[in-house]
């Protein structure tokens, strides 16, 4: 498709993701911009920044119209930090991450056992005073495997010991939980549409559940995997018990480990699981702008075997795809065959490392790289 065509002027549509630790998603379009315009000034360029409900959610949907609110919640540790949610109207975007993600952790700093989503309970709360009726709670990035515990604390859910004293943060507190009391829980959640955006489809528990299979990037010994896998069975048994007589069912639900069982919380408060790309193009409107697209840009920091499991790019080139429009990738690294690119729907990949092989160059230089890299694109399906 190198002659994209000779009788209509070319639009590009740039829906990328960000370049993790390089460039924001909202800098990745900016960069690709001035690439194209080097080589062909007049490019018409349509920039939609895109996440999958990760970090950069709320970051991406201010970039399409949403108002950035900001508000004081606490930290994974309990310290205060200012974390942002995204409004438009009446719908909502909160993204865990910003109260409970790991950047929010000192650097070097792990607390696998006692990390808290209580400040994501707090940023769900103030959506809700902000008066959300529709919330999408993107998730991932977290610090934290408390089985949303922490979440649900902030919102009026109570989880005590034997003695009846609240159990200490985090999932390794609720090895000692003795009675879930829900009766305080905030009543404007049965009111609100409640969306999960995730890209993690794990079980709460398991071999393949939350604290087997991310335990370990929140820096989880082998012994920390097994307290807290045995300490989040134990909470959906006493939810079961409490009020939730569907606890045990959500525990094995897709999605129930997402975010370290920040999911499995969702899912009690009556959450509807959708894959966060699908649901984040739905909510940046990129269906609109496909239409008015004749080439689309996605990409993201390392195309490889995990971008086809439902990240940004292999959203968007699923979706173009069925519109056909031909979709081309930028990234930092590319490990994926030329075969597999295809079958997402991504005719042809350009990596930083295509015009710079030294990868620390590509890292500390992403941007200037990235403009090279959009000029080339350019030349091959816009000029």
């Amino acid at each position: 498709m190198a002659d994209a065509s000779v009788d209509e002027p070319c639009r590009v549509l740039v829906a990328a993701d960000k370049f993790k630790g390089s460039l924001t998603a909202v800098q990745v379009a900016e960069r690709v911009t001035a690439g194209l315009r080097r080589v062909v000034p007049d490019v018409e360029v349509e920039a939609l920044p895109v996440a999958d409900g990760g970090d950069g959610t709320v970051d991406a949907a201010v970039a399409a119209g949403f108002e950035r609110r900001e508000v004081r919640v606490a930290g994974p540790l309990g310290q205060e930090v200012t974390a942002a949610y995204a409004l438009r109207g009446t719908t909502a975007v909160v993204e865990m991450a910003e109260a409970s993600g790991l950047q929010r952790l000192p650097a070097g700093v792990f607390a696998p056992l006692t990390a808290s989503t209580y400040g994501s309970g707090e940023l769900l709360r103030a959506a809700l005073d902000a008066g959300a009726r529709r919330i999408v709670f993107g998730v991932g990035g977290s610090a934290t495997t408390d089985g949303g515990a922490g979440m649900l604390s902030a919102l009026g859910a109570r989880f005590l010991d034997e003695d009846g004293e609240p159990v200490p943060p985090g999932g390794g507190g609720l090895a000692d939980l003795a009675r879930a009391d829900l009766s305080a829980l905030d009543p404007r959640l049965s009111s609100v549409e409640l969306v999960l955006a995730s890209d993690v489809d794990n079980p709460l528990t398991g071999p393949k559940g939350a604290p087997a299979v991310y335990g370990p990037q929140k820096g989880a010994s082998p012994d920390d995997v097994d307290t807290l896998d045995g300490a989040l069975a134990h909470y959906a048994k006493v939810l079961e018990a409490a009020a939730w007589p569907r606890a045990a069912e959500y525990a094995s639900a897709p999605g129930a480990g997402a975010a370290g069982g920040i999911g499995y919380g969702a899912l009690l408060l009556g959450a509807r699981f959708r894959p966060g790309i699908e649901v984040m193009l739905d909510v940046l409107g990129f269906a609109p702008a496909l239409e008015r697209a004749s080439l689309v840009i996605t990409g993201e920091g390392s195309l490889d075997e995990q971008t086809l499991h439902g990240k940004a790019p292999a959203g968007v080139a699923s979706a173009a795809r069925a519109a056909g429009r031909p979709v081309v990738a930028v990234c930092g690294r590319l490990a994926l065959p030329e075969e597999a690119l295809l079958r997402a729907g991504i005719e042809r990949a350009y990596p930083l490392t295509s015009v710079e092989p030294d990868v620390a160059r590509c890292i500390a230089d992403a941007g200037p790289i990235l403009e090279r890299v959009a000029a080339q694109i350019a030349e091959d399906y816009v000029a």
